[in-house]
């Protein structure tokens, strides 16, 4: 089981104090919440950390890029699940929702939400603010790097981008509006 900040370890006898730990009167203390490590280096005392728990602790933070799947869409926003924060998978959902306003930094006046995204597009955005009660994020896809990376047409099958605003369907060459993300490679989740 996980130690809670504050814990005690072990006595500095037995152990060096490393990462995620202090000690004091002769004894080593969990710094932080998390698991133990115990590392043994050349004849030395063990060293003991403490690692946080990357799965409790990671919430998409203001600034995070994110990738997500739209949910719903109407005239005012599209309400989006988030299922990594960079490259790593979330353990539970979050919720988030790309207003009119943020999905393009241009022509906001001009956007509309359905021809920017659709259920079930696979989008790249950016934690603009963090939840409130309801756990919704608020994100943004007002760059080029940001918007949707995956779309399927309705055929069913996964449309190519053929510029930023529009991707294709291979099997049909039917086009349907997107916000095209301008993707960098580090982002891609498949």
């Amino acid at each position: 089981s996980p130690y809670v900040a504050g814990e005690r370890l072990c006595s500095t006898e037995e152990a060096t104090a490393g990462s995620g730990t202090y000690t004091r009167h002769g004894f080593i203390f969990s710094s932080l919440a998390g698991c133990l490590e115990r590392r043994n280096e050349d004849n030395e005392l063990p060293v003991v950390s403490v690692v946080r728990d990357s799965e409790s602790q990671l919430l998409p933070n203001v600034g995070a890029v994110v990738t997500c799947k739209v949910c719903s869409i109407n005239s005012r926003f599209a309400k989006v699940h988030i299922l990594y924060v960079g490259s790593t998978p979330l353990k539970s959902t979050f919720r988030g929702t790309i207003r009119k306003e943020d999905i393009r930094a241009t022509e906001k006046d001009k956007v509309e939400v359905y021809k920017s995204f659709r259920p079930s597009d696979i989008v790249l955005a950016k934690v603009i603010s963090l939840g409130d009660a309801q756990s919704n994020y608020l994100l943004s896809t007002a760059e080029n790097e940001l918007g949707v990376v995956v779309a399927r047409s309705e055929a069913g099958v996964q449309m190519v981008p053929i510029s930023w605003c529009e991707m294709q369907c291979p099997r049909t060459h039917t086009k349907e509006f997107r916000k095209v993300a301008r993707v960098q490679p580090q982002f891609l989740q498949t």
